[in-house]
């Protein structure tokens, strides 16, 4: 996919948290080729230079902090390291999340359940309680990544979907009690994403059904109304587009980004 060339996010800095292979990448590359000086956080320090060296290889900015969000000393350390490098914070971006044991609530470990709420929730919360001053000072906002999972109930995901409809309602909560402080909040929503590991995925469902991986695919995809997956960076310019002064009256929303799998 050819990556948008824009000025949406010019000179601004933003802070990715959950930075990784697939939609963290993409969420990354795609607000450095709008214009913005990048933060990369994740607890891999090996992704971080990865993703880093991709976007200076075409002339971008990039500051990497080892960060584990469930940790409020390494947060503030992170905070810190972006104020002493750029003096000023324009976007949070929590896209770091866990998935927990994918089995019936009926039968789910407690203890997977709270340390999903832990890094998806407290951790995105945490984020946000750190960088609140800091946006309060450049009237900037944050863009929470969600899930399609919020749209329906199938089996096995429901400790997924009880993280991440808290994570919502924390969302919303936020956009109301940081509108005075001029702060957005705003959340995306995708749907199955077109990564490697979802190929990877797919692949094993082909292997156990004796199918091809091709035919999982379009079994999927035909959910959706436009007969395929969205890739990570369309929902990376999703996020964009919240980030940017083009949504500066949108706040406490969530945009799906599906393809048309859920109508809501």
């Amino acid at each position: 996919m050819t990556r948008l060339k824009t000025e949406l996010l010019a000179d601004k800095v933003v802070v990715v948290s959950g930075v990784g292979p697939g939609l963290g990448r993409s969420i990354c590359l795609e607000a450095a080729a709008a214009g913005a000086k990048v933060v990369l956080a994740a607890r891999t320090e090996s992704r971080l230079k990865e993703v880093a060296a991709e976007i200076e290889s075409e002339g971008g900015t990039t500051l990497s902090v080892s960060c584990d969000i469930t940790d409020e000393d390494a947060v503030q350390n992170l905070l810190a390291r972006t104020l002493e490098t750029f003096g000023t914070v324009d976007v949070l971006v929590n896209n770091a999340f866990s998935i927990p044991s994918m089995k019936p609530l009926a039968r789910t470990d407690f203890q997977q359940i709270k340390d999903s709420i832990d890094l998806t929730v407290l951790g995105g919360l945490r984020m946000t309680q750190a960088f609140t001053e800091a946006l309060t000072e450049s009237q900037g906002n944050v863009v929470m990544i969600n899930s399609a999972v919020l749209r329906h109930s199938e089996p096995r995901y429901g400790s997924y979907k009880i993280a991440k409809a808290a994570l919502l309602a924390m969302s919303q909560t936020l956009a109301t009690e940081l509108g005075d402080k001029g702060i957005r909040v705003n959340t995306v929503a995708p749907g199955y994403i077109w990564t490697e590991q979802l190929k990877w995925y797919f692949g094993e469902i082909a292997k156990k059904y004796g199918i091809t991986e091709e035919q999982v695919y379009q079994q999927t995809a035909s959910k959706s109304d436009l007969k395929r997956l969205p890739l990570p960076d369309e929902i990376a310019q999703t996020v964009v587009f919240l980030a940017s002064p083009w949504a500066n009256s949108i706040t406490g929303q969530t945009i799906d980004v599906n393809c048309g799998e859920y109508h809501v």
